[in-house]
């Protein structure tokens, strides 16, 4: 025999859990602040270096772009240090 667990009534399947791009624009930030406060020692710079243009990288390339303006979509949702060094 086999037997059927049922959820109890009312209870809904739990979401998965999303990032959108300003939840990852926000990831630079916070690896913005801890480089400028001293929170990586010099060998994991380049490692925490990497991983951010990566996201960088994965930012400019998710952008929504119109009419073609890849250049100027690039930047366009991600915070002002991260525009600043785009250009």
């Amino acid at each position: 025999m086999t037997e059927e667990v049922n959820a109890p009534q009312g209870a809904e399947q739990a979401e998965a859990p999303q990032l959108s791009l300003q939840d990852i624009s926000t990831m630079v930030q916070v690896i913005d602040i801890c480089s400028k406060r001293g929170g990586f020692e010099g060998p994991e710079l380049e490692m925490v270096g990497g991983v951010r243009n990566r996201i960088v990288k994965f930012l400019e390339a998710a952008a929504p772009q119109k009419d073609g303006q890849a250049e100027e979509a690039a930047g366009e949702d991600l915070p002002e240090e991260v525009e600043g060094e785009l250009a």
